[in-house]
Parts: C-alpha cells; structure tokens; sequence
C-alpha cells in the first residue's frame, strides 16, 4: 500500500507538472461563473470542465486534476467517464473530500466531512480516483487564528488523512492562510509558520506514511486589504522561510494561488523556485483561478469561444509550469 501511495505521489509532483484545482463547490462555481454573466447548472459546469480538461496538450503541465463530487459522476459529450478520460490522457484524477466549514467560535469555523468519509473514499477509490483533497482556511489578524482552530483543525486533517491513506488514496492536506484582511506580510509568515508546524507534528504522532501525503498551502503574502503588494522576491523569501518546518520526508508542497492574479501567481511560484537553493521538497502549484480566469474570461458559455479559451488555458499552463522550474520571465507573458 504504502509503495502505491508514493507512486502517485511522486506522479503528481513529476518535474514541470502541477495540478489544476478544479474542484469548485456548487457556492465557488456560482460566484465564478456570475462573475462573467453565467448562471450554474450540472450541464453548464459540465461542458465548462469537459473545455478545461479537453485542452490538447496540457498533459505536457498538468499531472492530477482536483475534481467536485459533481464532476467524477459526468461524461464527455462522447459518453466517457471525466475519471476515465483524464486517467487515458495521463493524468490523474482526484477529488475534494472535506464538506465545507462548521462555526467554532463568533469568529471562526472548522472544516467537516468525516463522518461517513471511509464509505466514501471506498466508493471513489472503486470509480477510480487516485487522490483527495481537504482544506482547512484560518483567518488571521492580530487575534487570530485562535489556539482552538489550530487545534480543532489540525486534528480534523491527520484523521481525514489517514483514512485517505488507509483507502489507498494519497492525501493532500491544505492548510490556507487566508489573504482576507490587512496584515502584513511578516504577520502571514508567522501564522504560516506555527500551522504548519503544528499540522506536521500532529501527523507525525499519527504514524501517517510522509512519503505517500502532499503538502498544499498558501504563499506567504500582505493581507489584500493593506494596500501593500509584495514584490515576487519579498513573497519568495517569506514563503520559503515558513516552510522550512515541512519535514523532508514530504516529497513535494504544492502552492495554492488564493486570490492572486495569474500573473502574480505566475511571477510569485518562478521567484520561489529560482530562489530555493537545497530544498528537500519539490516546490509545484495547485491552482484553482490563477489558471482558470483567463480561459473562463474568454469562453463564457459560448460554444463558439471554445478553442480560443482552450488556447488561454494552454498558455497560462505552460507558463505556470516555466515557473515551478523557475524558467519563467514576465516578458513571456506578451508572447
């Protein structure tokens, strides 16, 4: 089991590969698509997957596709299973497990989705899914994230994590520290620090196999309300500094974009990799926006826009992947 897990694993962190977070929530995917008139139905978010994942080619930059419940159970227009179809194009398909957030305290919330979750991963190991994800934001400000959401949440993604292993699937835990709010960029790196730090400690005791587990986390950045914007070589050094608590044994982390631009995104991912020296880790990408704005821009429901929103979904990807090799220059971004 444990040899299969690292397999996969070190699929998904293959060099020049990431992953596309494609695993809107039916709440994420309205706000996506109102944002360019669109209204949401199963057969809309269909055909909008089937362009994202139909794309000629992106098999050369994209190693696992994170996918909604919704997703794993539809087909192409030809009638082929997403699961299938992904998995002949070599890449492999995965999906959100954790079922949103519960309140903790006034301020803040809990993910759930462990009650019923073995039944589950069972069914989606038997269709063919490979991986999981679950996520786990926190707010931050001065006060927070309290001791309590730590804590709380922390236990909650070593317990999803080992019963993901323990379906053979390899889990990604995604501890996010949210940019909402108007910290400071040393205020981010130190909160980044102590999830972390207390995520790995948890999963340590847990006897969780490291080598079969990935990392997905946020780059360390100011709060979006601070009216600051932190320079690709700020964000690299920051980022870089709070992650050195990941043990080795992890093969790879895997950086959410978050709300970033895809050019900051882009410009951010190539200056950690340019920067990382001697890491233990390989440093990839699992973006949701950063790869999917500009494709969603162009298409916007229309069948006719297909080929032309495929080819930004193309460039983006290919430019992203430049980026996790640290090969990425801003002037490509006109080509």
């Amino acid at each position: 089991m444990n040899e299969d897990l690292k397999k996969i694993a070190q699929a998904l962190i293959a060099a020049k590969k990431g992953l596309l977070a494609a695993d809107e929530s039916t709440g994420t995917i309205k706000k996506r698509f109102e944002a360019v008139g669109l209204v949401p139905s199963p057969e809309l978010n269909r055909k909008y997957r089937q362009m994202l994942f139909a794309t000629q080619g992106i098999e050369e930059f994209i190693s696992g596709i994170i996918m909604f419940d919704e997703t794993v159970r539809q087909k192409t227009d030809e009638g082929i299973d997403f699961i299938e179809y992904l998995t002949k194009k070599g890449i492999l398909p995965g999906i959100k497990v954790d079922e949103g957030r519960e309140p903790l305290n006034d301020m803040e919330e809990v993910t759930k989705g462990l009650e019923g979750l073995d039944v589950r991963l069972k069914e989606y190991k038997g269709l063919g899914l490979t991986f999981t994800k679950w996520r786990a934001p926190f707010i931050i400000n001065d006060i927070y994230p309290s001791d309590a959401a730590l804590e709380e949440n922390s236990k909650r993604m070593v317990e999803y994590a080992k019963i993901s292993q323990e379906n053979g699937l390899v889990p990604i835990v995604e501890p996010e520290v949210l940019l909402d709010g108007n910290h400071t960029t040393t205020r981010c790196g130190e909160i980044t620090k102590k999830v972390l730090t207390q995520l790995f400690e948890k999963l340590k005791q847990s006897g969780i196999a490291p080598d079969g587990l990935l990392l997905k986390t946020n780059m360390v950045l100011p709060g979006k309300d601070s009216s600051v914007k932190a320079a690709p070589l700020e964000v690299a050094q920051a980022t870089l500094a709070a992650i050195k608590e990941v043990p080795a044994e992890i093969p790879g982390i895997v950086f959410l974009s978050g709300g970033q631009s895809p050019q900051e995104a882009t410009a951010n991912l190539n200056e950690i990799n340019k920067l990382k020296g001697e890491v233990p880790w390989q440093l990839s990408f699992s973006f949701a926006r950063a790869l999917q704005g500009e494709p969603l821009d162009v298409w916007r429901g229309e069948d006719g826009n297909v080929k032309m929103a495929q080819d930004a979904f193309y460039k983006r990807a290919k430019l992203v992947s430049l980026a996790r090799q640290g090969l990425f220059g801003p002037e490509m971004e006109n080509e």
